[in-house]
């Protein structure tokens, strides 16, 4: 896994590049652009159930600031290193650009296996971290957010050790630490399914875009968590038909179609999809090679590669993941006509439902869905239809495109602003 997260961050930049060529981007502020503003590495000691002590490595990488305080998840996971955390947040950073809310990016994460851990060591390693990173974090500076393998409850405990190292009458005013919060804690709702439903608005565009009824569409889903499961029930209504899913636990494919409300029940139970009744299993090459018309990679990165691309029978890949498509993918789906929404914009309704959280929390105010959802929707199709005026523009493929306009807004602040000193 070591080398693949090497080329991530290579392959980040490499896009970077592309972009940045094909936009004329301004030199001085390609320099700024091309590296992380800040590298926080921290080790730190966590007591075990068993009274023996563990060390554990964790990371903090802001890439830059200068549309807003930096924003990005935490994620627990063995193959977290540097160079993975380097490319989640400069992909953080051209995400909020996209989405034009005011963030910068930033991410970081655990190494470590959380399977392996009781609920009570989670939460010493997690409230451990936070001592660690002490004031890298911040409500107006840098404030995380769920992602692989954290959830609402370990931001829950974030939030609680941040503020209990404030001064009494600091704490009401620092909820707005972390995002993804229950919603008993200071919390919004819609934040659970924002990614999901992210990429299903994304996902409506396209289809209005492309004379596409949703009703009659099929199609798969890789990685059946947060992200692949709230996008499976939120494409469910229109009519559309789940027909093959894959997990870390095997793959499962059915014509007749799958009940995703089903499948998220039994996952909850079984910790997977293998098993599942209603489905037969198949292999992880005849699950890429099924014939779907949307392809919706909301595992990790780098799944479709050189190898996989050609495997797939899709009209339209949805990207829920931070990087599931590699430079030779990317150029295999351009050649197969495959139409690609691309992640910095496809799976952008997290950070953007994590910005209206912040903001009720800052304005001590409390939304309700039909309105978190109605703003999710706006800025969704805004940002869709940026890109989309972007590709037309340098007749360029869409995850160039996107870059562009995050590039552009970046650019405009710095060209204002000027550089200090």
């Amino acid at each position: 896994m070591g080398d693949s997260t090497v080329n991530i961050y290579q392959t980040v930049l490499k896009q970077f590049d592309h972009a940045a060529d094909k936009m004329g981007l301004n030199p001085d502020v390609r320099k700024i652009l091309a590296r992380p503003m800040n590298e926080v590495i921290v080790h730190f000691p966590v007591k075990m159930d068993d009274g023996n002590v563990e060390m554990f490595t964790g990371y903090r990488v802001q890439h830059n600031d200068a549309r807003g305080p930096f924003k990005g998840g935490l994620r627990f996971h063995p193959s977290v290193e540097i160079n993975e955390v380097r490319a989640l947040a400069t992909w953080m950073t051209w995400k909020a650009a996209i989405a034009d809310i005011p963030f910068g990016g930033a991410k970081g994460g655990i190494q470590c296996d959380p399977r392996n851990y009781s609920q009570g060591e989670l939460e010493r390693i997690s409230r451990r971290f936070v001592f660690a990173l002490g004031s890298n974090i911040g409500p107006e500076y840098d404030i995380p957010a769920p992602d692989v393998n954290t959830n609402a409850q370990i931001m829950a405990w974030i939030l609680d050790t941040y503020i209990s190292t404030l001064p009494p009458n600091e704490r009401f005013r620092s909820v707005h630490v972390v995002t993804g919060k229950p919603v008993e804690a200071g919390g919004s709702v819609g934040r659970d399914k924002a990614t999901g439903q992210g990429v299903v608005y994304a996902i409506e565009e396209w289809a209005n875009a492309n004379g596409v009824d949703l009703a009659g569409v099929s199609y798969m889903v890789q990685g059946f968590g947060n992200v692949g499961s709230w996008a499976a029930r939120l494409l469910a209504p229109f009519g559309s038909r789940l027909t093959a899913v894959e997990d870390h636990t095997g793959a499962i494919h059915s014509p007749q179609g799958i009940d995703p409300e089903k499948l998220a029940r039994y996952v909850a139970e079984h910790g997977g999809i293998r098993g599942y009744p209603e489905a037969a299993p198949v292999s992880h090459e005849a699950f890429l090679a099924t014939e779907a018309d949307i392809f919706i990679p909301a595992a990790l990165e780098n799944q479709i590669t050189a190898e996989t691309a050609p495997l797939l029978r899709v009209r339209l890949v949805a990207e829920g993941a931070n990087g599931p498509t590699d430079l030779d993918g990317d150029r295999i789906l351009a050649q197969r006509g495959i139409d690609l929404l691309p992640d910095v914009l496809c799976n952008a309704g997290g950070v953007i439902v994590s910005y209206f959280e912040w903001l009720q929390n800052k304005r001590s105010e409390f939304w309700e869905l039909d309105e978190v959802d109605g703003k999710l929707r706006r800025r969704m199709s805004t940002a869709y239809h940026a890109v989309s005026d972007a590709a037309a523009e340098f007749n360029t493929d869409w995850r160039t495109a996107a870059y562009v306009v995050a590039l552009r807004r970046l650019e405009n602040v710095y060209t204002h602003r000027g550089i200090f000193p």
